[in-house]
């Protein structure tokens, strides 16, 4: 957790309302960091219902198989989750760790341990001290209250600059219903269902099957529409919770992902992910530009997106953006090493709304002080019109500083 904050922060944090059925408490457990909270427990009511995506590592988290082999029954009572130690590549130590942790937790919460979810972020490949939780989950359990998101999203952090939480409010029948989000991610981003950790609450009464399918379809355009630095972590857990306790006050019974009556409920939800996710790209470590990129004129959807992932990933591109350089040679270097269908020729590319190229050439209005100008704003857009098809899409990166290299080469320091 760094002490400066990144410029890129929101400048306003949403008012976090309270869910009926969620109960949220954080603690020091001395995992790795010292003076800080690093746990989090969230204790769910009987019957809430579970959806999750993770990690499409071939080298997943201890967490991340826990979790897996839990979601077939479809409920939780509770989810524990601790920053400075990802319990990544501990081999039986950390799968002994995960059943430790599991068996604290249900005896504090007092359910079966199929019903107990966990998540892990920090260094990998050290063991974590399963009996470090021994004491402190209960204590968290008796104190657990249905409020403060902000502290829980603190306590998740690891090289995060501020806390990422995002909230919605919906009809749902007749009642209202709310969405709440928070989320942990600034480096090692390039989510391959989710990002790093990312937890999504509801009151909505939704089956989990239902909820499976809403949450496997709201990443594709949102947190896998993201990336920091094109490396994909072993921890990448996205997990959403439904009460049901709407249900009280009118709010119908969803078995259903394709019920007509969650079309406004799927827009709000999906906001939510996508504020998240545009949250961890404002975090990205020493990030000082947030930047879209379009990508528009492509064969198909599943081409544009290759491609601006190609933009968004690539060094050169990165640094030009971190030095105020509207050098579009990178631009089209990443294009065409896409693999995808491109014709120089046809290729037109523009920063922050100024054509700097056209047609396969330097725009023939090209004005490097306007452009340079433009380069200066914290926040910087890219479209690139390939002039082939229909085909668009859209991600979310950072610039690439001398602060991300920093933070790296003393990240296990």
């Amino acid at each position: 957790m760094s002490s400066s904050v990144s410029p890129l922060a929101p400048k306003t944090v949403p008012d976090m309302p309270v869910i009926a059925g969620i109960r949220l408490a954080t603690a020091e457990a001395g995992i790795r960091y010292k003076n800080r909270t690093d746990v989090l427990l969230a204790v769910m009511d009987k019957g809430t219902a579970v959806a999750g995506v993770f990690t499409r590592s071939k080298c997943p988290s201890a967490p991340v198989e826990w979790c897996r082999a839990k979601l077939k029954g479809g409920k939780a009572r509770a989810l524990v989750v601790n920053s400075g130690n990802a319990n990544a590549f501990t081999g039986k130590t950390g799968r002994a760790s995960t059943a430790l942790t599991a068996k604290i937790a249900a005896k504090a919460v007092g359910c079966s341990e199929n019903e107990i979810f966990l998540a892990s972020t920090g260094v990998i490949g050290e063991p974590l001290d399963a009996t470090k939780f021994d004491g402190v989950l209960g204590r968290l359990a008796e104190a657990a209250e249905p409020g403060d998101y902000l502290a829980a999203a603190k306590a998740i952090m690891t090289t995060d600059t501020f806390p990422k939480v995002a909230t919605a409010t919906v009809k749902l029948g007749k009642a209202k219903v709310t969405i709440n989000g928070m989320a942990k991610g600034a480096g090692m981003i390039a989510p391959d269902m989710a990002t790093m950790l990312s937890f999504i609450f509801t009151d909505a009464p939704i089956a989990p099957a239902a909820l499976q399918a809403l949450l496997k379809s709201g990443v594709e355009d949102t947190f896998n529409a993201v990336t920091i630095d094109g490396d994909t972590s072993t921890s990448d857990t996205l997990l959403a919770f439904a009460t049901g306790a709407a249900a009280e006050h009118g709010a119908p019974k969803i078995s259903r992902a394709s019920d007509p009556r969650l079309k406004a409920f799927v827009k709000a939800f999906n906001q939510v992910l996508a504020n998240l996710a545009e949250l961890v790209a404002r975090d990205g470590e020493g990030a000082r530009k947030l930047v879209e990129i379009t990508v528009e004129g492509a064969k198909t959807k599943a081409s544009a997106r290759k491609i601006a992932m190609s933009i968004a990933n690539s060094p050169l591109v990165k640094t030009a953006i971190a030095g105020e350089d509207a050098n579009w040679g990178r631009v089209v270097m990443a294009v065409g090493k896409a693999g995808e269908p491109a014709d120089r020729d046809k290729l037109s590319i523009s920063f922050n709304g100024i054509r700097v190229a056209k047609r396969g050439a330097r725009d023939p209005d090209y004005d490097e002080a306007q452009v340079s100008e433009a380069m200066k704003a914290p926040e910087i857009a890219i479209l690139v019109s390939l002039g082939l098809g229909k085909g668009r899409d859209r991600v979310m990166t950072c610039d690439l500083t001398k602060e991300y290299v920093a933070i790296n080469g003393d990240y296990r320091s």
